[in-house]
């Protein structure tokens, strides 16, 4: 059988690069504003949707952090995340590694403690009550200095328990690796894994950075590393994963057209990519909408396609016998349809 679109759907998947508060869709921001007493800057959904038109990263950011003020109360977090997990299982995600950026909430008030919370009950709901499985990533705001940082690792420490790893994100330019490399460390020495955004509009500087000063397991983005032949070596010599995000990419014009997205040179070089949706309530499609995408504007084969959720699956941080588990899901499903994944 060849692939198509309902192939697609189905195909078992892991999500390892979404921000929880990227998926916050215009309707429930302006429920949650109603119910906390909000008044939005926007009149109607319909004018909400208007303004997601990005030129670039900055354009969005200032927008999503905008959207974070209706986020008031554990219930809202609870609620924020409850939707992008019942969509995630219609898309046949058995997997998801969650981000969350405690300083846009902390920064304003709202207890550490609320805000995860509502997240990790969630997600607690969401394995007993659908199968699907996570692991919550809290990342530090690199526009914000390192002793808001080491602050923000202070309050994790005292939920070890319910937080996988430690990440990086915000604005990329100007705000180098190296700016976090003593939290990263402290981090890493009290078990967290780590994660980095990098190479989405920085430099490959900043991917090397990610590696070799932060001692990321996995590079978030990471489309400019193909300038960087070395970096490309390294990558794929060190098996790293990158967390690619294809609708993402192209709203914020880090590329022009899906049909030059990097995502099929990535794999024809070596290098372990994976798909993923980042802020999909921004961005114009979830997970199944960006394997579709890529799907028809690189025209990707059926082993491509099984190959970058494979990396998916082998780059989680989900435990042995669940990596295992999901692997032979994807097994099973590509026998079933056929497909020629050697």
């Amino acid at each position: 059988m060849t692939v198509t679109p309902d192939s697609i759907c189905r195909m078992p998947k892991a999500e390892l690069h979404l921000h929880i508060e990227g998926t916050l869709e215009p309707g429930l921001c302006f429920r949650l504003a109603d119910r906390n007493g909000i008044k939005l800057a926007y009149g109607s959904v319909a004018d909400l949707k208007a303004a997601y038109r990005f030129a670039n990263l900055q354009d969005f950011l200032d927008l999503y952090y905008q959207g974070t003020h209706v986020l008031i109360e554990e219930q809202d977090f609870y609620d924020l995340t409850w939707a992008y997990l019942e969509k995630a299982r219609t898309q046949t995600i058995l997997h998801t590694e969650i981000f969350f950026d405690p300083q846009a909430h902390t920064g304003r008030g709202i207890p550490f403690e609320r805000a995860l919370g509502g997240i990790t009950r969630a997600l607690g709901d969401a394995e007993a009550k659908l199968g699907l499985t996570s692991n919550l990533i809290f990342c530090m705001l690199r526009h914000l200095d390192a002793a808001s940082a080491e602050r923000t690792l202070d309050q994790a420490l005292e939920h070890k328990d319910r937080l996988a790893g430690i990440g990086l994100d915000s604005s990329e330019v100007g705000h180098p690796p190296e700016n976090f490399k003593a939290v990263f460390e402290r981090a890493r020495k009290e078990g967290f894994r780590a994660v980095a955004h990098a190479g989405e509009e920085g430099p490959p500087e900043y991917v090397w950075g990610a590696l070799d000063l932060l001692g990321v397991s996995r590079i978030d983005h990471g489309n400019r590393a193909l300038e960087d032949a070395a970096l490309v070596d390294r990558l794929v010599r060190d098996r790293m994963p990158l967390t690619v995000c294809p609708l993402s990419n192209l709203k914020l014009s880090v590329v022009d057209d899906l049909a030059r997205h990097p995502l099929r040179e990535m794999l024809e070089r070596g290098l372990m990519a994976t798909v993923n949706s980042d802020d999909p309530a921004y961005f114009g499609g979830y997970l199944n909408e960006n394997f579709l995408a890529v799907w028809a504007a690189l025209d990707l084969s059926e082993g491509q396609l099984f190959t970058l959720v494979r990396n998916s699956f082998e780059a989680s941080f989900a435990e042995g016998a669940r990596k295992q588990t999901l692997i032979t899901r994807l097994d099973d499903f590509a026998k079933s349809e056929g497909w020629q994944t050697g």
